[in-house]
């Protein structure tokens, strides 16, 4: 496979081109396109004098700086690693590959002279507080940098507060608590204020943790900094509960968002299931895409019908929610649904001032579907059977599921991402973002993160298990 580059830090790959099976005599050749290295920034495009110097991890006694420790151009991720190779290969665009995230041999930063901005936007995410502190505790032990400080309230906190001066000793614990003790909020975003802020406050390093409207701010605050041609680092780490946005694996909390959803699916179950004609309805997070719901289902497997914004359903007629749900409750006595907050919302009644409105992020404030879909549930009873017994039990566990600690396996995810944030400003690196990709660290241009979205593939194998596991209708109409 050969691999090409623009990137004038990586070097051009070249191989074989052909992959061969040499266990029979009648072994297939495929031949594969080339592999692209995706362009990453880098400071020195924009401020050619800046002079490398040893990365001081030579002299850190709890790293063994053997060959192969560090990393250089030569090692990549691939963006595609399944093909169907029976059909021609797509365009360039499912050949990327990125730079490996990890530290590198030379830096771009004298220690003593960092100082490091940390701040956090947008909605509450479990894993928030692990980022902070281990970027806080990695820039300190691994590279000695001692000024350090946090951003409050988001991204109006640049220019409306004074920096918070953080150290290992005041961070030490905050893995353990929910939330994001920096505070966060949404909107603020003024480029001019926030650019300013930054150079009067002298950080020449700035790692932003927020979701994809975060991230398109610090496409902004990049871009300005690039023009204005400030030797400043700019790394954004993904932060979204719903696990929307794209590109890679996934984003921290949302494992910890599906473990505790469960648990709320759990009570439903039995709620349900302890009472006449019992239904439990379970609204969980997922504004636009409906991670949450389909893996909370999938896990749990209690539930009977799984609503995401991916997919339409109706409610009356043959192959509607109510005709289901009908048939489940002569045949089990109760059931389950699962609803993600964004399902549903074209077929929810709004005026006109509900058309409307928008929140400081200046997305369309959703209306309750979890609320509306329990009064219609409890309609079509009483309509169609009066006189019968039926209970809806409605349970929305979003602020808790927002606001508790990570898991230990998002505890473990949060450290990575946030050392491999480190390592790649301290390489020069800016205006990326640090994330897996097919299970490896990587480095991918904000733009493109910024830009990508993470739907549900309602045409992959998750949704089909979904389906298979509830039976629920597909909701075509007849």
């Amino acid at each position: 496979m050969a691999i090409s580059s623009t990137d004038a830090n990586a070097p051009t790959f070249s191989g074989t081109g052909d992959l061969a099976d040499n266990t029979t005599s009648t072994a297939k050749i495929i031949s594969f396109e080339p592999t692209y290295l995706q362009d990453l920034p880098h400071l020195t495009d924009y401020v050619p004098d800046l002079q490398s110097r040893p990365n001081p991890l030579d002299h850190n006694p709890y790293f063994h700086t053997v060959d192969g420790f560090y990393l250089t151009g030569s090692d990549v991720i691939l963006r595609h690693i399944t093909f169907d190779l029976s059909e021609t290969f797509p365009s360039p665009s499912r050949h990327l590959a990125y730079h490996r995230a990890g530290p590198r041999k030379d830096i771009y930063f004298e220690s003593s002279n960092v100082r490091a901005a940390i701040v956090t936007c947008g909605g509450l995410c479990p894993g928030m507080n692990t980022v902070i502190r281990e970027l806080v505790t990695g820039l300190w032990d691994l590279y000695g940098v001692r000024e350090i400080f946090g951003i409050v309230a988001g991204y109006r906190g640049f220019f409306s507060m004074e920096p918070r001066r953080l150290n290992p000793k005041l961070v030490h614990d905050w893995h353990k608590k929910g939330g994001t003790v920096l505070e966060t909020s949404r909107g603020g975003f003024d480029l001019e204020k926030i650019v300013d802020a930054i150079e009067k406050h002298g950080f020449n390093q700035v790692y932003i943790i927020g979701g994809d409207g975060t991230m398109r701010g610090a496409v902004k605050i990049y871009n300005e900094i690039k023009r204005r041609k400030l030797n400043v680092g700019v790394a954004g780490i993904p932060k979204t509960v719903d696990n929307d946005i794209g590109i890679i694996d996934r984003s921290f909390g949302f494992q910890t968002a599906v473990e505790m959803a469960q648990q709320a699916i759990s009570a439903a179950h039995v709620e349900a299931e302890s009472a006449v004609n019992g239904i439990g309805l379970v609204k969980l997070m997922g504004r636009n895409v409906g991670h949450i719901a389909l893996h909370a289902t999938l896990g749990s497997r209690d539930v009977d019908c799984c609503l995401i914004p991916e997919v339409d359903f109706y409610l009356e007629g043959k192959g509607g929610l109510f005709e289901f749900l009908n048939q489940r409750l002569k045949e089990n006595g109760h059931a389950v649904v699962v609803v993600a907050e964004g399902a549903g919302q074209d077929i929810i009644p709004r005026t006109e001032a509900q058309k409307e409105e928008r929140d400081e992020s200046g997305n369309l404030v959703f209306l309750d579907v979890g609320a509306w879909l329990k009064s219609e549930l409890k309609n079509w009873w009483d309509r169609d059977h009066p006189g019968e017994l039926f209970t809806v039990k409605y349970i929305d566990p979003t602020y808790m599921i927002r606001a508790v600690p990570a898991n230990a396996t998002d505890n473990l995810y949060c450290s990575l991402l946030a050392h491999s944030a480190i390592h790649g400003i301290m390489a020069g690196y800016t205006g990326f973002v640090a994330g897996p990709v097919n299970g490896n660290y990587a480095y991918i241009p904000l733009e493109d993160v910024a830009q990508a979205k993470n739907a549900v593939n309602t045409k992959d194998h998750k949704w089909s298990w979904v389906r298979s596991v509830t039976n629920q209708p597909d909701f075509v109409s007849c």
